[in-house]
């Protein structure tokens, strides 16, 4: 009986020991994903907030969006906190702006190399979101690889950006020959997106102002020169902006 008491003693000490190791494993798991969730609703949330505002389309947005729902329906289901609650009432006022088309966002001048660079890092941050959505199973094939195209498009227009701000302060200081250097860098960056409208477009802008400045530099009046850059410098600045590049905005498949 003794020993049948003792081995019962720590039979029982043994299943308490090994169900409290797995309580605790439960708890620091849950711990742990709660906080990747809340650090992947951050992330969304810091891109739907910072990107440059002629960079974001609704459709965009709408995917950020769907992304920070879905964050916080999986933080509901593990009793994460009540701030879940005020992010689940944001995103869901947010949602209703985009849908009602009355979320306009400032553009952003991209004209410095830092600037470029923070604006490259949110886009691929961006794009490491959308491939992360489509692995998990919140959109379908088509719909990332149309996203994840348009991200790279932005990419590439993000380092035009830099190179046509240097060439317009090349012109200003008469530097042609550097000017025109420039924007051979953004027809290239262009280039890589051919298959957008708008990049053919821009690519067709930037060679036909090579020409005007190289003929400026071959002692031709500066007048046309400066009418060139004018018209150039309006067309670009609202690259993102008229209603033709939203109607253009996607791939064709």
């Amino acid at each position: 009986m003794i020993v049948l008491l003792l081995a019962a003693i720590v039979t029982v000490s043994i299943v308490l020991i090994i169900a409290s190791q797995m309580r605790e494993r439960a708890r620091i798991e849950r711990a742990r994903k709660i906080t990747s969730l809340e650090d992947r609703y951050k992330r969304a949330n810091r891109l739907l907030s910072e990107l440059p505002g002629q960079y974001l389309t609704n459709d965009l947005k709408l995917l950020l969006v769907r992304n920070m729902e879905d964050t916080c329906r999986a933080l509901i289901a593990l009793r994460a906190g009540s701030s879940v609650s005020s992010w689940q009432a944001s995103v869901a006022e947010q949602r209703q702006k985009i849908e009602n088309n009355d979320d306009q966002r400032p553009p952003v001048k991209i004209d410095s190399p830092d600037k470029s660079t923070y604006v490259q890092e949110l886009l691929q941050n961006l794009f490491k979101l959308i491939e992360g959505m489509h692995k998990s199973g919140q959109i379908d094939g088509p719909t990332a690889k149309k996203n994840l195209k348009f991200v790279l498009f932005l990419v590439h227009k993000t380092h035009a950006d830099l190179h046509v701000f240097q060439a317009r302060d090349y012109v200003k200081q008469n530097q042609i020959r550097k000017a025109i250097h420039a924007y051979h860098l953004a027809s290239t960056e262009m280039g890589k997106s051919r298959d957008n409208p708008m990049a053919v477009k821009a690519v067709k802008s930037f060679r036909t102002r090579i020409k005007e400045l190289e003929s400026l530099e071959q002692g031709e009046t500066a007048q046309a020169s400066a009418e060139g850059q004018s018209k150039l410098d309006r067309e670009w600045d609202n690259f993102l902006h008229d209603d033709e590049w939203r109607k253009k905005a996607d791939y064709d498949d």
